[in-house]
């Protein structure tokens, strides 16, 4: 019997009576993974990093310390960001694992450490996920996430409040593309994204995917999770309001023919950070895993490039470092 969405609604475009999907026309075509498959073998992609991994390490990751006061974010590498609101602590898409993977012996192998371990992560009030996948949603990691945190609520996209249950995790709350939900003195709503989910070979689509805006007493920041480009996301600070910081995708882009269906490269990044009001924004999902064909540094070295092409300033959208503290406080 077919799976039927227990949450669909005829007056939402990304809804199915079986599932989710974008609201843009899908790019690809049938067999287009067997043949980027097949491309990427034959050419032996990805590339290490121009000067090495263990150059590039140095150049792109520090450990992460949490003796800076204030509001502010840390980049522990690829989605996973350490917030601090309010003097709450927030975590999103926390993968700690080696492997974005199912099994620990197969699958896209970690580059780089994350900027911090687990166990050193501060009481966390909450935990935001965009969507299923082995690079943004890890189960060791939010086992121990939840046993160390027994109190922090999972927010998620609707249809992976299930996945969460099944893991004896019962503080989670499913939210659908706008809806919000309210916690102490923030607001966390759930917010459009062009991607796809799935986990399994029977479950494509069965969750919906999104980013997450959080709104505490002070700022609004935008998480943006996985998205290719979309007409949708420049809506969001028109519909929230006014957005001060964003964490926003540049890599796993190569090639474009196949990618940008679901990723946006360094190009689109800028166009959507200039779209939105040039908010101060952090460049995310680069420099751990070897998703795409691009190399670990192209992703940085392209954006740089980019923002030079486009006369635009270096001071707000620029590659930071995995473990960099950057500070929210705004300018009085």
């Amino acid at each position: 019997m077919a799976w039927k969405n227990p949450w669909y609604n005829p007056d939402y475009p990304h809804h199915l009576p079986d599932g989710f999907c974008n609201v843009e026309p899908d790019l690809r075509q049938s067999g287009d993974v067997k043949r980027w498959r097949r491309e990427r073998k034959a050419n032996g992609l990805p590339l290490p990093p121009q000067a090495g991994y263990a150059a590039f390490i140095n150049q792109w990751w520090r450990p992460a310390q949490l003796d800076e006061a204030g509001d502010g974010v840390w980049w522990l590498g690829h989605a996973t960001l350490l917030l601090r609101l309010h003097g709450r602590y927030l975590l999103t898409d926390p993968v700690f694992s080696t492997r974005a993977s199912p099994l620990q012996f197969l699958g896209p192998q970690r580059k780089t450490p994350p900027a911090l371990a687990l166990e050193h992560l501060p009481p966390l009030d909450a935990v935001l996920i965009s969507h299923n996948h082995y690079d943004h949603l890890d189960l060791h990691s939010v086992r121990a996430i939840h046993r160390r945190f027994p109190d922090a609520c999972f927010y998620v996209p609707l249809g992976l409040g299930r996945w969460f249950r099944q893991h004896g995790i019962r503080n989670v709350r499913e939210r659908d593309w706008w809806q919000g939900a309210s916690a102490d003195k923030f607001t966390f709503t759930a917010v459009p994204a062009r991607h796809w989910s799935m986990r399994t070979l029977w479950d494509r689509n069965r969750s919906l995917w999104c980013g997450w805006v959080i709104e505490s007493p002070a700022l609004r920041f935008w998480f943006c999770g996985d998205s290719g480009e979309s007409r949708l996301l420049a809506t969001i600070g028109q519909r929230l309001g006014p957005l001060d910081a964003a964490a926003i995708p540049i890599g796993a882009f190569e090639p474009r023919w196949f990618m940008a269906n679901h990723h946006m490269g360094p190009q689109e990044a800028v166009t959507l950070w200039r779209d939105i009001g040039r908010p101060l924004a952090v460049p995310i999902h680069w420099g751990a895993f070897e998703l795409a064909d691009e190399s670990l540094d192209t992703p940085p070295r392209e954006l740089m490039a980019q923002l030079k092409h486009d006369n635009e300033r270096e001071t707000l959208f620029f590659p930071r470092r995995m473990g960099e503290f950057v500070s929210l406080v705004r300018n009085k």
